[in-house]
């Protein structure tokens, strides 16, 4: 913004405003370049903010499609158990699942495709052990063999 403050009646004054007054006029110029910058860094990293982990599941020829409301665990390709995005010791897996679903019959099981087979096995047994039905999560082939 640009103020005049001297009144000297326009003597001596240099400038655009020679005796006028104050200039209250606001620039909202360097305001729209701030929002526009803001834009597009939200634009540019909005697709990083998606929700749970990164994994790859094999693909298989569907059968049907069926969703329920069950706990997810996933397998990392790392060997690490998750419930629910939070790391789960093995041994306490299938507590966790009873106190966290408290009527939970079956769980969905989410697996990388490159773990390590001995890490799901062990994971399927763990919770067939405490009774709970395990449903494999994979993701459709399509007919060209491209993933959907």
């Amino acid at each position: 913004m640009a103020f005049s403050m001297s009144n000297s009646g326009g003597l001596g004054k240099r400038g655009r405003f020679r005796g006028t007054g104050a200039l209250s006029e606001i620039n909202v110029v360097p305001l729209v370049d701030v929002v526009l910058v803001l834009l597009i860094i939200f634009m540019l990293t909005a697709h990083v903010m998606e929700f749970g982990l990164e994994v790859e599941v094999p693909k298989v020829k569907p059968i049907r499609e069926n969703v329920q409301d069950l706990p997810v665990v996933v397998i990392a390709q790392d060997g690490t158990s998750y419930l629910a995005d939070k790391p789960v010791n093995i041994n306490l897996m299938a507590s966790e699942i009873r106190k966290r679903y408290r009527n939970a019959k079956s769980v969905y099981l989410k697996a990388d495709r490159r773990t390590p087979w001995d890490q799901v096995a062990q994971v399927i047994a763990t919770l067939g052990e405490a009774k709970l039905a395990v449903n494999v999560v994979t993701q459709p082939e399509d007919q060209t063999g491209k993933k959907r």
